[in-house]
């Protein structure tokens, strides 16, 4: 068996019922969520959205690095984003490493990671904090976009807005 038999085989299925090919590729909704890649969040269901409505960001943390903000110019300017949703989440794998346990991990199997910034997040508050400035003070994109946080929290699926 192949290591992607299991996935290729669900597409197939997937495929034959598919009736989305008519969606455009704009943010039907008019918004950007930047959120975690833990699989336990379904960005869409929990903010009542379908396919289509949003572009969806996703990446270790939820931060807001600078491929993120270069696929935010690239959402407002091509894609008919409006608004943007930060959403971190609670129990967070990111919260619980420093990027020195990082590379400590990769180094013990001796792979060199110091070239790369892992932005762990020691406090989420602040980071998020952090993150939502970035966007909002970014050169590139509109000053007056709403930007907005909110963390997710895995075990009740409640978001708790960050101003």
């Amino acid at each position: 068996m192949d290591a992607f038999d299991d996935v290729l085989a669900a597409n197939a299925k997937f495929a034959k019922k598919f009736k989305e090919s008519g969606l455009s590729g704009t943010a039907a909704r008019g918004l950007a969520v930047v959120t975690c890649m833990d699989s336990r969040i379904d960005p869409l269901g929990l903010l009542g959205l379908k396919p289509g409505d949003a572009k969806i960001l996703r990446n270790a943390g939820a931060r807001v690095t600078d491929d993120v903000l270069r696929t935010l110019v690239l959402g407002v300017y091509l894609l008919g984003v409006r608004r943007v949703l930060v959403m971190p989440h609670t129990d967070c794998g990111m919260t619980k490493v420093t990027d020195a346990d990082v590379h400590g991990l990769t180094q013990s199997s001796g792979v060199d990671t110091r070239s790369l910034e892992f932005h762990t997040v020691p406090d989420q508050n602040a980071a998020l904090r952090h993150d939502l400035t970035r966007i909002s003070s970014s050169p590139f994109l509109p000053p007056d976009m709403p930007v907005q946080g909110a963390i997710y929290d895995v075990r009740t699926g409640m978001l708790r807005p960050v101003a």
